[in-house]
């Protein structure tokens, strides 16, 4: 089987190979999975921040949610990837739905990192600089965040939605979702627009990112070792909660995303000859690439779960929420009057979960997060 999308413009001419037998069932189910738990668990997300009221918010549920509104926006359009994977790589969508399918999958990368960063940077100020988070916690000063985090992101991905396009490469009959620089550039530059933009996203949406991360961290540490000791135990329980929360939320985003970046970062370097050519080597990241992509999606089921298992306040937020719609369709079919006159201020779970569209491809073993 041949390489699809950008890849064969330059592996094909060095190796071949056979792809896993397994990938055509598996990552469609891996796909699916995500779909399924990511809509419901990020739709819930939403519905419990969106609906507990403003006065119960944290200043970390602002960026919170909008990582649950990033992660929605991407697994809703997984089905696509999913049925493409089925078609033996066949994109029946049309040129527009890979487009934006395939910029979402990057709006989503950024719009994620840039959340766990924004949450980063929030215990940093809150810990670090208590008195500096105070005159930051306003919210104009959240909306302000929000509003650039997604220009940012949305900036950032456009690459995706000016090159990826729908069409049959070398003379086939399927319809292959790829980056197509042929507008921009010659067969000879063609490669250099493939590694900076590829060389960007990974910098933009995973390096750079995740060392402010760490350094947030390692600011906090010296403080929680300085001076935690001397504040009340319940206060302290409390932070540290929350911190534990955003940790595991970094830790959980690296580990699903640096296979991702790492195998595309060598995958590039031995096609650009930089790195030796080896075609069994080549052949395995070809071939692996699908899962690591797949993992990198994996990633945005997971959060909901992590704050079910790591916060108990998200967890009895949840269950409040849950209940009060509960009794809200109850008394609304049993009696309306006694409901409207109740006097319970219920909470608007229908404006929680705003799904939007997303996210990415596996096209062949090249993978749309290929920028």
């Amino acid at each position: 089987m041949e390489i699809s999308n950008d890849t064969d413009n330059n592996s094909s001419l060095y190796c071949d190979y056979v792809e896993w037998s397994s990938s055509k069932v598996l990552i469609p189910i891996i796909y699916v999975v995500v779909f399924l738990l990511g809509t419901t668990g990020n739709g819930l997300v939403l519905w419990t921040i969106l609906g507990g009221g403003q006065e119960k918010r944290r200043s970390a549920d602002t960026f919170i949610a909008n990582l649950a509104v990033a992660d929605l926006t991407f697994v809703v359009t997984l089905p696509l990837w999913a049925t493409y994977v089925i078609l033996d790589y066949h994109w029946a969508f049309g040129s527009f739905a890979c487009k934006l399918s395939s910029y979402l999958v990057f709006v989503n990368m950024y719009a994620s990192v840039f959340c766990l960063t924004g949450l980063s940077f929030d215990r940093y100020l809150a810990i670090v600089r208590p008195i500096a988070n105070a005159k930051l916690r306003s919210k104009a000063s959240g909306l302000l965040v929000t509003i650039t985090l997604w220009a940012l992101a949305a900036l950032l991905a456009l690459p995706a939605m000016i090159f990826r396009n729908a069409g049959a490469l070398n003379g086939e009959n399927k319809v292959t979702c790829f980056m197509d620089y042929s507008g921009v550039a010659s067969n000879e530059t063609e490669a250099a627009w493939e590694a900076g933009l590829g060389l960007s996203s990974t910098l933009m949406g995973f390096v750079v990112p995740f060392a402010i991360m760490l350094t947030c961290y390692f600011f906090i540490a010296q403080t929680i070792a300085s001076h935690f000791r001397k504040e009340r135990s319940e206060g302290l329980r409390k932070r540290k909660r929350l911190l534990t929360i955003i940790i595991v939320l970094v830790a959980t985003f690296a580990l699903c995303w640096l296979p991702y970046h790492l195998v595309k970062t060598i995958y590039m370097l031995m096609d650009w000859e930089m790195m030796p050519l080896s075609c069994e080597v080549h052949a395995f990241l070809i071939n692996l690439h699908p899962y690591c992509t797949g993992l990198a999606y994996v990633n945005s089921c997971l959060n909901p779960f992590l704050y079910a298992f790591f916060d108990p306040r998200f967890r009895q937020a949840c269950v409040a929420v849950l209940c009060s719609s509960s009794g809200r369709l109850v008394g609304a079919a049993g009696d309306k009057s006694a409901s409207y006159s109740s006097g319970h201020s219920q909470n608007h779970p229908g404006k929680a979960g705003e799904p939007q569209r997303e996210k990415q491809s596996p096209d062949s073993q090249e993978t749309l997060l290929r920028e």
